[in-house]
């Protein structure tokens, strides 16, 4: 198997990726740490985070973690941040230049998009999943009606995603699910409360394998 088929099939069948998006660097090591011993393998930095590539460099040294890139816009951010060591890039839009630069250098590619044609798109032009963002705007409802005429079109919603209907969105056939906020909880980050943080990873953790598990 290809690395890049590896590192996708891995992502996968985590079912979360968590997304740190924060703005101090000193918490994040921690913070990703934290959640890689609760079981959440895939942990994304998004590009706007103080010293972004630093973190994604201490990060990827940790073994076992999978350490992406998030909020890349251009392919420069992508560039920097796969030589920095993130193992896969997650966009807010689809562009086409940064598709085609991640299949050079071997990465999946998480694309996001909206609209059922920006889905399309996306997807043709090579991603390998198309990130449904935001996807807290027209939720579940929303989601299962662009799924429906798309079924063989890989997603994962991203925005909105709680410990209690993460269920549902798998149910509905998300690939995987991006969760920020609910995920990497700010006020428990600011107290440096990693405890809780790890704790209601772990609860997600079990809600994914209890389904993989079925």
């Amino acid at each position: 198997m290809k690395e890049k088929e590896k590192l996708l099939k891995q992502i996968l069948a985590s079912g979360i990726i968590a997304i740190i998006r924060l703005d101090e660097s000193e918490p994040i090591y921690e913070l990703g740490t934290t959640l890689f011993s609760a079981g959440v393998k895939a942990i994304e930095v998004t590009i706007g985070t103080p010293n972004v590539l630093e973190e994604i460099n201490k990060l990827s040294l940790h073994g076992g973690m999978i350490v992406g890139v998030g909020s890349v816009v251009d392919v420069k951010q992508a560039e920097d941040a796969i030589a920095a060591g993130a193992e896969y890039v997650v966009t807010p839009v689809t562009k086409r230049e940064v598709i085609n630069y991640c299949h050079q250098k071997a990465k999946p590619i998480f694309s996001g998009a909206y609209t059922p044609t920006e889905i399309e798109q996306a997807y043709s032009w090579g991603a390998d999943v198309v990130k449904l963002f935001p996807a807290a705007i027209g939720g579940l409802p929303y989601f299962k009606a662009v799924k429906a005429p798309m079924p063989h079109i890989p997603i994962m919603p991203t925005g909105g995603i709680t410990l209690d209907n993460m269920s549902s969105w798998l149910d509905a056939g998300a690939v995987c699910l991006g969760v920020g906020g609910s995920l990497v909880n700010r006020d428990l980050v600011i107290k440096r409360d990693f405890r809780k943080i790890g704790q209601h990873a772990e609860e997600m953790v079990k809600i994914i394998r209890s389904r993989i598990k079925k």
